[in-house]
């Protein structure tokens, strides 16, 4: 991918207009009028479910959620590059990564609600449950691409990670790994500019894909907000990777409209004036000026997505609102692959513990009295 650290990759301006690129367009070829609408209908749904989701968190209903509105186009165009084989490693905000890989949506806020380890089983789609240690699955990614090679399996790996994750060890150790045994992962980072209240210039004085350069990785620089460009390169590092070509980087370069987390207060620490520039570059409007200037936007299909829309996201909501409290015992279930001797003696405690007293009404006292939180 030679010189794309530097100019990154565009296919379609924020005004709607294709960019003669030739090398990119060859790509993305086969992406006609269905396929365009496809794109636009997953960005706006993928959109929905994290404003829902948002909502909810913002009403009690989940301890905790990580918007991503802004970064769709960077996840949506990505997804679409990937084969059902093909496996994913996320990090906590590829909410649309995980709707376009066929996760259910009623699904995706079980962790977040705290009712469940995990949110949806990973084998069912290829992609794990959200990673909150920063940077972590960067090294699993590369563990299990490598793993995958050695088996003969002729598949993509990709790790998502943010800008922040490049600043941690565990990034530049998987790096490291992939580029010296040639394991086939494809490294996607969203640089969305901030790590919660850090901007992306204090994670590097450089763009962040010459640090995969600088381990012997090809890497490159692409518009985070436009889809289609987002297609391109991450087909181009997937063939790569299945062919056994080894590992590519992608560094793709949106912004984080929202908050960090639901937990976060983004206008502490950034401008109204960069967030309304960042604006204006939306993603999901700029693909419905590409159907505008092509004369393939119609407000018949455009309410049928909007429609669809608001299904996913009263599945995302119902779902939500319905799920059950485990027993307090599934604490303990899924923490080890085989049964650990350490693991069940706290469940045997735990299980004495609730016989003796099932409310946990005589521990509390002694509990708070010891300043512990009940």
């Amino acid at each position: 991918m030679p010189g794309t650290t530097e100019y990154p990759v565009q296919l379609i301006q924020p005004d709607g207009a294709r960019v003669y690129n030739p090398e990119y367009q060859a790509l993305v070829a086969d992406i006609g009028p269905d396929e365009l609408w496809q794109l636009y209908e997953d960005l706006v749904v993928s959109r929905r479910i994290d404003t829902e989701a948002t909502a909810l968190a913002r009403q009690g209903q989940l301890g905790l959620w990580a918007p991503m509105q802004g970064q769709e186009a960077a996840q949506v165009g990505s997804a679409h590059a990937l084969r059902a084989d093909d496996y994913v490693f996320c990090s906590y905000r590829e909410t649309a990564v995980a709707y376009c890989r066929g996760v259910d949506p009623g699904a995706v806020t079980a962790m977040w609600r705290g009712v469940a380890h995990s949110s949806w089983d990973p084998a069912q789609v290829n992609m794990t449950n959200p990673a909150i240690v920063v940077g972590a699955q960067g090294l699993h990614a590369t563990g299990y691409a490598y793993a995958a090679h050695l088996d003969g399996a002729e598949i993509a790996t990709v790790a998502y990670f943010g800008d922040g994750a490049t600043s941690q060890g565990d990034i530049a150790e998987a790096l490291t790994f992939a580029s010296t045994w040639s394991a086939p992962v494809v490294f996607f980072c969203q640089n969305n500019h901030w790590a919660i209240s850090e901007p992306v210039h204090l994670q590097s004085a450089t763009p962040i894909a010459q640090r995969a350069v600088g381990h012997g990785i090809p890497a490159c620089r692409v518009d985070g907000n436009d889809v289609l460009a987002v297609l391109a390169v991450t087909r181009r590092a997937a063939v790569r990777a299945r062919g056994g070509g080894g590992p590519s980087f992608i560094e793709a370069i949106t912004y984080r409209m929202g908050p960090h987390t639901t937990a976060d207060d983004p206008t502490r620490y950034r401008t109204a004036a960069e967030t309304e520039e960042w604006a204006r570059r939306d993603p999901i409007l700029r693909m419905r000026r590409l159907l505008e200037r092509e004369d393939l936007f119609d407000e018949a299909a455009q309410r049928r997505v909007d429609e669809h829309a608001d299904e996913v996201a009263h599945r995302v909501r119902s779902a939500t609102l319905t799920m059950p409290d485990p027993d307090p015992l599934e604490l303990f279930e899924h923490v080890y692959a085989t049964p650990h001797p350490f693991v069940e003696a706290q469940r045997r405690d735990y299980a004495e513990y609730l016989a003796a007293d099932p409310a946990g009404d005589s521990a509390a006292p002694a509990l708070r009295a010891e300043g512990v939180r009940s």
